[in-house]
């Protein structure tokens, strides 16, 4: 099979080299902790967008930190409670259009569509499109950019599971890139998650990245990063291990729901072997769709594919 990166067999064993900080568990732990105990203060407001067979709903609540976090919510009309669909997306983007997920609502489903902080959406209070990577790296562990945005996700995940509406048993997770690793995030970090469908997830192995010189945009703020705050590289373990807090394959250990990753070996954004790092480290049921063929984009096929897993939910 064609590959950017190592062959498909060199992928399948691949375990990862970005270094995994000592306390990781520990402090997970703990940013969960501060997470339940900071006050959701979430409040629920009928959108102006309307269609026929449920309503739209404006989701607020509070990030850990008491950044305003926004999210898109869908219910169906139904007199029983529904399954649940937390849906992430890719990075300098924002949930889309609300028509853009009526075809799960359509069938019987919530979903719950969240603008992570300060990217194009309406979470936050800056737009920062780039530099979210490398954000709080100068300051404490809690401060990091995809810390606070792995706990906004987490949180939403508990608002969803309060709301009379939803079956708490049928709640999965869904992203790709950026979306991909909030899923896995999220998933790893609310164990009553049913399942992950990850697309071709961002935030893996970053080491392997920088090492092969291949990432792209957004990966650049990492080379940018080095250029601008350590050109002689004389804290590249420091960096590298702060990094290990929010990269996915160190979240393998809690996952013990299903996972469902698709990953093109043409991508060169998030190359394979990232993504495989992760993968391979998995303990749970999981299984792998491998494009060879597709890169960082939109593979044929996909959509329906994942329209038919939402629809084991009912």
């Amino acid at each position: 099979m064609p590959s950017i990166d190592m062959k498909l067999p060199e992928l399948k064993k691949y375990m990862g080299i970005n270094p995994k900080p000592k306390d990781f568990n520990e402090k997970w732990k703990e940013f969960v902790e501060l997470a339940d105990k900071a006050p959701l203060n979430y409040k629920i407001v009928e959108s102006s967008f309307k269609f026929p067979f449920g309503k739209a709903y404006d989701l607020t609540f509070d990030g850990i930190d008491g950044e305003k976090i926004y999210c898109k919510m869908l219910l169906p009309k139904s007199e029983k409670k529904v399954p649940g669909i937390l849906e992430f997306h890719g990075y300098g983007g924002y949930s889309r259009e609300w028509s853009n997920k009526l075809k799960y609502v359509a069938n019987g489903m919530g979903v719950f569509s969240m603008d992570c902080r300060d990217q194009p959406g309406n979470s936050g209070k800056e737009n920062y499109r780039r530099g979210n990577l490398v954000r709080g790296l100068e300051e404490n562990t809690l401060e990091m950019y995809y810390v606070k945005t792995f706990l906004d996700g987490y949180r939403l995940s508990k608002i969803v599971m309060e709301l009379k509406e939803i079956d708490n048993d049928k709640i999965v997770t869904l992203g790709g890139s950026q979306g991909g690793a909030l899923a896995i995030a999220v998933g790893a970090l609310n164990p009553k998650i049913k399942e992950i469908f990850s697309v071709y997830p961002f935030l893996s192995d970053y080491k392997r990245v920088w090492e092969m010189d291949l990432g792209e945009s957004p990966y650049q703020e990492l080379k940018d990063y080095f250029r601008y705050k350590d050109p002689l590289h004389e804290r590249e373990e420091e960096i590298f291990t702060s990094l290990g807090y929010v990269d996915i394959q160190n979240f393998s250990s809690f996952i013990k729901n299903k996972v469902i990753m698709a990953t093109g070996l043409m991508d060169r954004i998030c190359p394979p072997s990232t993504q495989f790092a992760f993968y391979n480290k998995l303990q749970c049921e999981k299984k792998i769709l491998i494009y060879p063929d597709f890169g960082h984009e939109d593979i044929i096929g996909l959509d329906d594919i994942i329209y038919q897993w939402s629809l084991k939910l009912l």
